[in-house]
């Protein structure tokens, strides 16, 4: 995809995602610069040219050892404004892992909308597109956001990792509460069509109160059957462990773990570490090196390699293509990569 009209930039925290995007396109990385001040305070700026180009920003908003979550967002945010004055004909930002996307509505009295807030803050700067992967709640994500707005799916991975690991067993697409079950019927529509053969579907019941949860009840048939448990991330794992449970009390034979972002907060490999799950698989848009130390986890864990998919989106918007049948190309591409870490 050569092209003199593109600019691809990957920030730093980002920069190895950004490289393989760009070896997909075929396009190199525009250069840049970023630094840090004494006072904490910090600066961004392009050293490409970027007037009258269509400009594409790598940044995956996670917290890491290294920078905070909202480092990372303002950092990206001056380098969008920095871009839009400099002429650039348009902006996208392209941000793997969206930060603030769980916080999508009130629960409480005068809680906040953080989602909606950091969407205002991109259209501040003048950003004309973002492009993110699975989002807590697509509604809500579409809703907040009032410049261009797409959103990827991982669920075509996924379908292509498990029809190749399983293929023949029988398999069932489980979400481990209610929010998430229109998510996992869409990943089981598609692992269905990649295997070719029927996938039953069941969900966990959950509700959450003053930060406790309670909820027992599992809904499908799960008996005699491989599960795969969906969810859009893995913070600690206690909510797919506790489904997981709730499907091995009902006859599930081996039950596998998966999701789009594995942020992996304090905890998670003592709980995902669990012999109840066979395999935990997420992608790359949270890197999961230094996240899990328990050395349980990281024999089980798999991380697919989300940057093809991405890299094919960005071609498509760049040409004006769509992005609808993407998702279900993934799941047949071999372009995917799995490797264990």
């Amino acid at each position: 995809m050569p092209d003199p009209d593109i600019r691809l930039f990957a920030l730093n925290a980002t920069r190895g995602f950004g490289e393989r995007i760009a070896r997909h396109l075929d396009v190199p990385l525009a250069e840049h610069e970023e630094r840090d001040f004494a006072d904490g305070e910090h600066k961004a700026r392009p050293l490409a040219g970027v007037r009258r180009r269509d400009v594409y920003v790598v940044q995956s908003l996670h917290g890491d050892a290294d920078m905070t979550v909202n480092d990372k967002l303002l950092r990206l945010l001056f380098f969008i404004g920095a871009l839009k004055e400099s002429a650039a004909a348009s902006v996208t930002a392209v941000i793997p892992y969206l930060c603030y996307a769980r916080k999508d509505r009130r629960t409480q009295p005068r809680d906040p909308v953080t989602t909606r807030y950091v969407a205002q803050l991109f259209e501040a700067v003048g950003v004309d597109r973002v492009l993110t992967m699975d989002v807590h709640n697509l509604a809500a994500f579409d809703n907040a956001f009032r410049c261009g707005a797409d959103r990827l799916t991982a669920h075509g991975l996924f379908a292509r990792h498990f029809a190749a690991a399983l293929g023949g067993r029988r398999l069932l697409a489980m979400s481990p509460d209610t929010g998430g079950v229109k998510r996992a019927e869409n990943f089981r529509e598609i692992l269905q069509d990649a295997l070719g053969d029927a996938v039953p579907s069941a969900f966990m019941e959950k509700q959450r109160s003053g930060g406790k949860v309670s909820g027992e009840a599992l809904v499908g048939d799960v008996a005699g059957r491989d599960v795969i448990l969906l969810d859009d991330l893995i913070a600690t794992g206690g909510t797919l462990r506790r489904a997981a449970r709730a499907a091995r009390a009902q006859g599930a034979e081996r039950i596998y773990a998966a999701a789009t972002h594995g942020v992996f907060s304090p905890g998670a490999g003592e709980i995902l570490g669990d012999p109840i799950f066979e395999q935990v698989v997420v992608t790359d848009t949270v890197p999961a090196e230094g996240r899990l130390d328990d050395a349980a986890v990281r024999d089980k864990l798999v991380v697919l390699d989300a940057a093809p998919l991405v890299a094919a989106a960005i071609e498509r918007l760049h040409r004006g293509g769509s992005l609808n049948d993407l998702i279900a190309e993934s799941a047949r591409s071999d372009a995917a990569a799995a490797v264990h870490v």
